[in-house]
C-alpha cells in the first residue's frame, strides 16, 4: 500500500464526533481567541525580541516582525480554511493527512514536536530566568541554568554563555534549571484536569499580560531616545566583530531576526489543535486563529518599537538575556522600577500562558497520531472523568522536561521556530491540493486569493527557514531523519489506515 495514502476526510469528520470516546466541546470564539493570545505573547515578545534586535536586526527588528506576521497572515489565511473545515486535533497533521497522505503526515506530525514540546521548553526556561530575577538572583547559577551554559566576567560584566573563548575560564556553569521544571509539572498537572478549567485559568493570565503590555508600550514611550533609533539598520561590522556576515546586519540581518522572532507567532496555529474543543468550530476557528493573529501582531511592532528606542540595540548583546524588559526599564527609565518588577510578575504568568497551550498542543497532536496508530495507544487514552489524554501529558512532561532542564533557551528556540516554518509551508501547500481533490467540500471560510496566497505563504515561509542558523537547520534535519526511522520501524507497521485489521480492535 502506498506510503502517501490519504485519509479521507468523511473517516476524519466521523472521528470528531465519536461520542464519549472523542474529546470534550467546552470552548468558544472568545476562548480560541485568548487561547491564542496566551500563547502568543510570551518568550517571543519579551524574550527573542532582545535576541534579535542585540544580534542581528538592530532597531530594523520592527521589520522582522512584520516579515514574519506576514508570513503568519499567509498560513493564517490556510490554517482558517482548513480548522473550519475539518475540525479535528492534530492541526497541520491532521491537514496533511487529508491532503498529502501518511508519510508527509508523519513528517509534519513529528515536526511538530518541535514546535510545541520544545516551545514549552523554550519559555520554560525564559519562565526560569525571570523567576530568579524576582528573587534577586538568589537561585544559585547552577541549579538555574544548563550544563551547557557558563558564567564568564567579560571586561568586568558577569556575563551567560554557552561558549567559552580562547583561554577564557567560567565562574561557575550549570547543572540543572529546576524552575523550569518546576512550573512544567505544574502546567501538566492543570492540563491532565480539564480543557476549560486550563481555558479559564488562560483567560486571566491573558488579561494580566496584555494589561502590562499595554502598559509599557505607553510609559515607555516617553523614554524613548530617538539617537538609539539611528541607524535603523545594523551597519556591517569589522572582520572578526560580531556583526560580521550577511545574516548579521543590514537586510540580511532583518531576515535572520524574522526567523528568531518567528518564534513569537507560534500560537496562532495551536488555536487549530483544539478545534475538537471548539462548540462551534466551523465559525469560531477562524476566528480564534487569526482575531489572535492581528491583534499581537499590532502589539509586537509597537513593543519593540519602544525596546529599541529605550535602550540600544547594543545592550542586547550582553545584558539583559532572558530578562532584557526588565533590564531596559532599570538601566533606562528612572523612578519605573516598580514598573520592573510587575512587568516581570506579569511575564511569568504570561509564560505560564504560553507553556499551557504548547503542551496542550502537544498533546493533541499525539492524541491524533495515536488514534491513527501511528503512535501507541497510552497516547490517547482519556481520563474517565477529565477526557484528557492525561497520560500523554505525563509523558510529555518527562520529555520536555529533559530540554528545559539540561538545553539553553536559544538551542530549543530556533529549534522550535524551523518546526513551525516547516508546519506553515506544508498547510498552505495542502489548501492548494484539497481544493483541487475536494472542491465540492462545503467551507466555511475560505483562504482568499487560491492559489497566490498559499504559495506566497509558503516561500516566505521557507525563506525564513534559510535564515536560521546553519546547525539549526542540520539538527531539524537530524530529528526528520530519526522520525523517519520510528515511522518505518513502527508506524507504518501498525496504521489504521494501512491496516484495516488493526483499526477494529
Amino acid at each position: 500500500m502506498s506510503l502517501f495514502i490519504r485519509k479521507p476526510l468523511s473517516q476524519l469528520l466521523a472521528q470528531a464526533e465519536d461520542g464519549e470516546k472523542s474529546l470534550k466541546r467546552t470552548l468558544t470564539a472568545t476562548s480560541l481567541v485568548l487561547l491564542g493570545i496566551g500563547a502568543i505573547i510570551g518568550a517571543g515578545l519579551f524574550v527573542r525580541t532582545a535576541a534579535a534586535a542585540g544580534g542581528h536586526a538592530g532597531n530594523a527588528v520592527t521589520i522582522s516582525f512584520i516579515i514574519a506576521a506576514i508570513g503568519c497572515a499567509l498560513a493564517g489565511l490556510c490554517y482558517a480554511e482548513f480548522a473550519a473545515m475539518i475540525p479535528i486535533a492534530g492541526s497541520a497533521y491532521t491537514y496533511s493527512y487529508a491532503t498529502m497522505g501518511e508519510l508527509v503526515a508523519w513528517i509534519i506530525g513529528w515536526a511538530l514536536v518541535l514546535e510545541y514540546a520544545l516551545g514549552a521548553a523554550t519559555v520554560s526556561i525564559a519562565w526560569s530566568q525571570y523567576l530568579n530575577k524576582i528573587f534577586g538572583g538568589a537561585i544559585p547559577f547552577e541549579w538555574c541554568h544548563s550544563p551547557f551554559e557558563y558564567l564568564v566576567n567579560r571586561n568586568g560584566i558577569e556575563v551567560v554563555t554557552t561558549s567559552l573563548q580562547a583561554g577564557e575560564a567560567a565562574i561557575t556553569n550549570g547543572i540543572i534549571n529546576l524552575p523550569a521544571l518546576l512550573i512544567l509539572l505544574l502546567i501538566s498537572l492543570v492540563l491532565i484536569k480539564g480543557t476549560q478549567e486550563s481555558a479559564i485559568v488562560n483567560a486571566v493570565i491573558v488579561f494580566i499580560k496584555v494589561a502590562i503590555v499595554l502598559i509599557f508600550i505607553a510609559i515607555g514611550w516617553g523614554f524613548i531616545n530617538p539617537d538609539n533609533h539611528t541607524p535603523y539598520f545594523i551597519p556591517q561590522g569589522d572582520p572578526g566583530s560580531a556583526y560580521e556576515g550577511f545574516f548579521n546586519h543590514g537586510w540580511g540581518g532583518v531576515l535572520r531576526g524574522a526567523g528568531i522572532v518567528f518564534f513569537a507567532f507560534i500560537g496562532f496555529d495551536a488555536v487549530s489543535t483544539a478545534a475538537q474543543e471548539a462548540k462551534n468550530p466551523s465559525k469560531d476557528m477562524p476566528i480564534g486563529i487569526l482575531g489572535s493573529l492581528v491583534i499581537c501582531t499590532v502589539l509586537y511592532i509597537l513593543f519593540s518599537h519602544v525596546l529599541t528606542g529605550v535602550a540600544p540595540y547594543t545592550d542586547f548583546v550582553n545584558a539583559g538575556k532572558e530578562a532584557s524588559v526588565a533590564y531596559a526599564i532599570q538601566t533606562y527609565m528612572t523612578g519605573y522600577s516598580w514598573l520592573a518588577t510587575a512587568i516581570t510578575i506579569a511575564i511569568l504568568a504570561g509564560f505560564s500562558s504560553v507553556i499551557l497551550v504548547m503542551l496542550l498542543g502537544q498533546s493533541r497532536v499525539f492524541y491524533s497520531m495515536s488514534k491513527d496508530g501511528l503512535l501507541p495507544g497510552v497516547f490517547s487514552e482519556l481520563h474517565s472523568k477529565f477526557r484528557t489524554p492525561y497520560k500523554s501529558n505525563m509523558i510529555l512532561f518527562v520529555f520536555v522536561s529533559i530540554f528545559g532542564g539540561f538545553f539553553p533557551e536559544s538551542w530549543a528556540g530556533d529549534l522550535t521556530s524551523i518546526g513551525t516554518l516547516f508546519a506553515f509551508v506544508l498547510v498552505c501547500i495542502g489548501v492548494i491540493l484539497m481544493r483541487r481533490s475536494d472542491p465540492d467540500i462545503p467551507r466555511t471560510f475560505k483562504t482568499p486569493w487560491v492559489p497566490v496566497v498559499p504559495i506566497l505563504g509558503a516561500i516566505v515561509c521557507a525563506i525564513m527557514i534559510l535564515g536560521l542558523p546553519a546547525g539549526t537547520q542540520l539538527t531539524a534535519l537530524g530529528w526528520m531523519v530519526i522520525g523517519l526511522v520510528i515511522y518505518f520501524l513502527y508506524s507504518a507497521r501498525h496504521s489504521k489506515l494501512r491496516n484495516p485489521a488493526a483499526a477494529k480492535k
